[in-house]
C-alpha cells in the first residue's frame, strides 16, 4: 500500500525526465473560492484548519500538482493527485488547476497523463465541489476533440468522480497492482459487496482498464504508450506478408476451408509479432466485457504507429466487437491508420452473446470502420465467416492469404439453411466461391499476399 501512495511529486519524479509545474492563481482567503472566513464556499466549520493541516503535512496548497515533463522522451502535461491532501479530493481550486492543465495541453498540442489517487469530491465545499466534475469532463472532452491522447494511471485509491471523469474517461487506462478502483468508495458501498469488484484486478477482468503495471515499469510503459499515440504513420498500412502459407492455391472450396481451419496455420499473434517492432494493447469494451479472441492495440512499424484489431480464430463475442470499435474510433481521432486481421468462423451466437447485444456490437464495428477517416487495411489470415468477419473488413482495401477464405456463411450452415444433407457440404463450399482466387475474381479482395 505504501508504494502505491507515494506523494504526487515523488510519482512525478519517478515517471518523468524532469517536471516543471504550471503557474496557478494564488488561493483566496478561503483558499477555495470561499466566503472570506477561511472555511470555504459553504462555510464548513474547521475547513480552513483542515486545509492548513493538509498544507503542513504535504507541502502542497491543493490536491493536484499540474505541469509538464517528458516521459520516455515524449513531452506531456501531467496531472498528479496528492492523496495526503484531504484524500486527493476535488474542490473548486482543484478544478481550476485541472482546467488550466488541459487548456495548456491544447495550446501546446501535448498529450495529457493523469496520475490519479482520489476519494472523489470534497464534501466541505458541497455542490461547488461536485460541479467540478462537469468542468473536468468538459475540459477532457475538448482535449479529446482536439485530437490529443489522454492516459490515466489509477493509483490507490481511485474512486468517485475522479475515476468517473479523468480515469474511466481516458483513452488508455493503466493501474497499479492492488489499487482500489471504482465509482463507489470503500465507505459507501453496499454491505457485503464483493471487494474484488473494486480492485485493479477485478476491473481488468471486467474490461474497465487496459493493463496493470508494476510501479517499477510505469515509466517505460507510459513512455511507450505516449510514443505510440503521438507518432502516427502516414498513408494506409501495407498488408502483412503471408506466414506459413500452403503451397499454391486451394483447388476446391472445401480445401480452402480445411486450410483455414488447420491448427497448424499461423494465427493473429504470429502476424502481429512479425509485423510490429513494438506494441501495446488495450483491453476490454468498457461495458463489463472482454474477449480473449480479439487483440486490439497500437504498434510501431518502421518508426511510425499503426493501430490494429485482430481476430484470433474464435467466434467473436460482443465485447470483442465493441473493443475493436473502441480501438478504431480512438485511432481515427488520433489520425492513426488501422490494420485489421480477419480470422473468425463468425460472430458468437450463443444465448449469452445475444443477451450481451451481439447484433448491436456487430453494428458498432461496422459503423466504426465505415466512419473512419483514416486508412483501414484488412488481411484475411484464416476464416472469414459471414458478417462477424465482414464487420472488421475494409470496404476497399482487403487482402487475403493463400490459406484463407471469405464466405457469406460457413458451408455447413449454408447446407443446413438450404436443407441439404451433410454429403452436400463440400459441393456447397465450391458453389459459395470462397477461395482466395474466387474472391479476387469477384472483386471482393484486392489480391492474395505472398509469403
Amino acid at each position: 500500500m505504501a508504494e502505491r501512495r507515494l506523494p504526487a511529486r515523488a510519482v512525478l519524479a519517478s515517471v518523468t525526465d524532469g517536471f516543471t509545474e504550471l503557474p496557478h492563481a494564488p488561493g483566496t482567503a478561503a483558499d477555495g473560492g470561499g466566503n472570506g472566513d477561511g472555511n470555504g464556499p459553504i462555510g464548513w466549520a474547521d475547513y480552513g484548519a483542515a486545509r492548513a493541516r493538509a498544507r503542513e503535512r504535504t507541502g502542497e496548497r491543493e490536491s493536484v500538482v499540474c505541469g509538464t515533463g517528458a516521459v520516455g522522451g515524449v513531452p506531456a502535461v501531467l496531472i498528479a493527485f496528492e492523496f495526503a491532501f484531504l484524500g486527493g479530493s476535488l474542490g473548486q481550486r482543484t478544478g481550476d488547476r485541472i482546467e488550466a492543465a488541459h487548456r495548456y495541453a491544447r495550446r501546446a498540442r501535448l498529450p495529457v497523463v493523469s496520475l490519479l489517487a482520489t476519494g472523489g469530491s470534497r464534501m466541505q465545499e458541497g455542490m461547488r465541489a461536485l460541479v467540478q466534475l462537469q468542468r473536468v469532463a468538459r475540459e477532457s472532452a475538448l482535449t479529446r476533440a482536439a485530437g490529443l491522447p489522454q492516459i490515466a494511471v489509477a493509483r490507490d485509491p481511485t474512486t468517485g468522480g475522479g475515476w468517473a471523469t479523468l480515469g474511466a474517461g481516458s483513452d488508455v487506462v493503466l493501474a497499479l497492482p492492488g489499487a482500489q478502483i471504482g465509482f463507489a468508495g470503500s465507505r459507501v458501498r453496499p454491505p457485503g459487496a464483493d471487494p474484488a469488484a473494486y480492485g485493479a484486478e477485478g476491473q481488468l477482468a471486467a474490461g474497465q482498464i487496459d493493463r496493470i503495471v508494476a510501479p517499477g515499469e510505469l515509466r517505460s510503459v507510459l513512455g511507450r504508450w505516449l510514443s505510440l499515440l503521438t507518432s502516427p504513420a502516414g498513408g494506409p498500412p501495407e498488408p502483412p506478408r503471408a506466414l506459413g502459407a500452403a503451397d499454391g492455391l486451394p483447388p476446391s472450396g472445401w480445401e480452402a476451408v480445411e486450410r483455414a481451419r488447420s491448427p497448424r496455420r499461423p494465427r493473429a499473434d504470429a502476424y502481429l509479432e512479425a509485423y510490429f517492432e513494438v506494441r501495446e494493447e488495450i483491453g476490454g469494451d468498457r461495458c463489463g466485457g472482454t474477449d480473449p479472441g480479439m487483440r486490439c492495440g497500437f504498434g510501431r512499424r518502421g518508426g511510425r504507429t499503426v493501430a490494429y484489431a485482430a481476430q484470433c480464430g474464435t467466434p467473436t463475442r460482443p465485447a470483442g466487437f465493441r473493443t475493436a470499435a473502441r480501438l478504431i474510433r480512438l485511432a481515427d481521432r488520433l489520425g492513426v491508420p488501422v490494420l485489421t486481421l480477419v480470422d473468425t468462423p463468425g460472430a458468437a451466437n450463443d444465448a449469452e452473446a445475444e443477451r450481451s447485444g451481439a447484433g448491436a456490437a456487430v453494428a458498432e464495428a461496422f459503423a466504426a470502420v465505415a466512419e473512419a477517416r483514416v486508412p483501414v487495411t484488412t488481411l484475411v489470415v484464416g476464416e472469414g465467416g459471414s458478417g462477424g468477419a465482414l464487420a472488421l473488413a475494409s470496404p476497399d482495401n482487403t487482402w487475403i492469404t493463400p490459406d484463407g477464405y471469405f464466405s457469406v456463411i460457413a458451408p455447413e450452415s449454408a447446407a443446413a439453411i438450404l436443407k441439404r444433407g451433410p454429403e452436400r457440404v463440400r459441393a456447397t463450399a465450391d458453389e459459395l466461391r470462397l477461395r482466395p482466387q474466387d474472391l479476387v475474381e469477384l472483386g471482393i479482395v484486392r489480391g492474395i499476399v505472398a509469403p
